[in-house]
């Protein structure tokens, strides 16, 4: 008699964080808008948040929640965007990878530096001047999982904001999520060290991956995440940091998502698959992560931030508000 497989156990994502991030979120909002009416009451510019989150943290049913709130509840014209949509094209991304041949880092979209930061920095210049602009979609099956840029056509030109005539609305709130949302650049002795200590650590005790690459290619990430800061992360009016209470998480709950789809749909990444994909990602957690654990706000912009630490079954186990 045949049988099926038994369904995988995959930790469920327990909605925890909505009651404790919308709330922050409103109060941001309300200060911001009572800050823009006494500074600018003219200004078009949206109240722009960032959403930081390892892969599988849960980070899919926070920004519905909130768009949801914020658009549906509070009748505010939202947006929700993804850092991947703004990844390079797939031409421009097997320029990158030719021009570093050696460097795994940049081989593949992923890490800081396969995005295209001028095209980031042309749609939030737009977006905060209350004009015009077109959001990017990004086809990640496109050139057999390689991915690719949906170019614009005439007759689909791409999703429009801020419409002429005020056809879509003015946005009021930009929500724009991503693994490595609001990740800054640190300074180049900075890399070496965590590279050397990552070298002479124990495999048992940390799962680093820092010294499987050359420190000349890490440093060359960290010299592309500079764009990003003026592109968007100078732009963020608050920031929400889902954060993993042991980055090594990330490898688990990846397994667990694939698991999943393998169960329901027959298809999708073996255990090898996902931790070559997460790899490719993993470099940039250890290198930036520590810089918004901290805080990406300057001392005089304070409580624009909160940081959730999430334990290994997906539950929020502290807040912090920085």
């Amino acid at each position: 008699m045949a049988t099926t497989p038994d369904a995988p156990l995959v930790s469920r994502i327990i909605d925890d964080k909505s009651p404790i991030c919308v709330p922050f979120i409103l109060d941001r909002l309300e200060k911001y808008r009572a800050e823009q009416a006494r500074n600018d009451p003219s200004s078009p510019r949206p109240f722009v948040v960032g959403i930081n989150g390892v892969q599988g943290v849960g980070k899919t049913t926070l920004v519905r929640t909130l768009y949801e709130t914020l658009q549906d509840r509070q009748g505010l014209e939202t947006l929700v965007v993804s850092i991947d949509d703004f990844y390079l094209t797939h031409a421009d991304q097997a320029a990158l990878a030719a021009a570093h041949p050696d460097n795994a880092l940049v081989q593949v979209r992923g890490e800081p530096g396969t995005h295209d930061t001028p095209l980031l920095a042309q749609f939030f210049d737009a977006v905060c001047a209350g004009e015009p602009a077109h959001v990017p979609e990004y086809d990640k099956a496109a050139f057999a999982g390689q991915g690719d840029r949906v170019a614009p056509t005439a007759g689909n030109p791409g999703r429009l904001v801020n419409g002429p005539d005020g056809q879509p609305p003015p946005l009021q709130v930009v929500i724009v999520e991503g693994w490595c949302v609001a990740f800054k650049s640190i300074t180049p002795a900075e890399v070496e060290r965590k590279w050397q200590e990552s070298a002479s650590s124990e495999p048992s005790k940390l799962a680093s991956k820092l010294h499987t690459h050359k420190l000349e290619h890490l440093l060359l990430v960290n010299e592309r995440l500079q764009a990003y800061d003026a592109a968007l992360t100078s732009r963020l009016d608050a920031l929400i940091h889902l954060d993993a209470e042991h980055t090594p998480y990330v490898y688990d709950w990846r397994r667990e998502q694939e698991a999943a789809l393998r169960y329901a749909r027959g298809t999708g990444m073996t255990d090898e698959q996902v931790e070559r994909f997460v790899d490719a990602y993993y470099p940039a957690y250890e290198l930036f992560a520590d810089g918004v654990r901290l805080g990406i706000f300057p001392e005089d912009k304070p409580d624009r931030q909160l940081r959730l630490i999430i334990s290994k079954d997906r539950r929020v186990k502290e807040s912090l508000i920085l």
